[in-house]
Order: C-alpha cells, then sequence, then structure tokens
C-alpha cells in the first residue's frame, strides 16, 4: 500500500459499475488484517495530472486504456496501517473502458506487482465487507442508482 508515517499520500482512483456489480481489487489478508476490496488506481507521482495518473494506473494494473467519465469527488482518509498512523486523500473518478464491456461479470485478473486481483463484485454483497478507501461504497452505490 505504500503508506508512509508523517507524509499524506495523494491517490487517484476508478470505479466502473455494470449490471449490478463494480470492478474492484481484491488484495489478501495478512497478520494485520483480513482480506479486503479497494478501489482500482494508486498513487499520483510527482508532477503528474490526476486525470493522467488515473490513466497510467490503470494501464500499468491491467493493460487497459481508461477514460475518466466524471470526478465523483475527493475522500480524506486518517487511519491506522499496520500499527502505525496513515493519512490519504483520494481522487475518485468514474472511468469507462471498452475493454471492460467484455468483462464476463466472473472473470477475475492478476495485478501484475502484487498478490492481488481484479474483478466484478456484486453491489449488493459489499455490505459487511472491508472496501477500501473509506466512503467509497457510499459513491459506488450513487454510481449504481444514476444507471
Amino acid at each position: 500500500m505504500g503508506v508512509s508515517e508523517g507524509r499524506i499520500r495523494n491517490l487517484v482512483v476508478g470505479l466502473v459499475v455494470r449490471d449490478g456489480h463494480v470492478l474492484l481489487e481484491e488484495y489478501p489478508g495478512d497478520a494485520w488484517q483480513g482480506s479486503f476490496l479497494r478501489a482500482l488506481g494508486g498513487g499520483l507521482e510527482f508532477g503528474e495530472r490526476v486525470v493522467e495518473g488515473l490513466s497510467r494506473e490503470f494501464r500499468e494494473e491491467l493493460d487497459v486504456e481508461v477514460e475518466a467519465v466524471r470526478s465523483l469527488g475527493c475522500l480524506d482518509n486518517i487511519f491506522t496501517w499496520q500499527g502505525r498512523p496513515a493519512h490519504e486523500v483520494v481522487h475518485v473518478f468514474e472511468v469507462a473502458s471498452p475493454g471492460f464491456d467484455a468483462w464476463p461479470v466472473e472473470r477475475r485478473v492478476r495485478v501484475p506487482d502484487a498478490p492481488t486481483q481484479a474483478g466484478w463484485w456484486p453491489i449488493a454483497e459489499l455490505d459487511g465487507r472491508d472496501v477500501y478507501p473509506d466512503g467509497i461504497i457510499d459513491i459506488i452505490r450513487s454510481l449504481e442508482e444514476d444507471r
């Protein structure tokens, strides 16, 4: 996750909602926490615009070109990660890609350089799951309602 004590991480994530499902990344459990889901994306690099970082992250993680459809807001989270204080500001976008239109809902794709996989998750089954960043479930549900 790249959490650094005493530093605010600036992140960008993208959401795709289709047929009652949302595209998320699943992280395995570890000694600190059980498995959890996270919106796809990652940290911004210095000098990189938010939309550029969003596109880069989806290329790196899924080899898919995305279009930022619209900004869905920003989340400001202060939390503890593996016993250390952490702070992140997360820019959230709705994204689209013809590549995702062809993905069947049961498809899972391994994310390079991470012990994770991306896939479609039923929105109705997110209750009771750990889904990050904090506040993202409300944004996912608002996207589903827009459909």
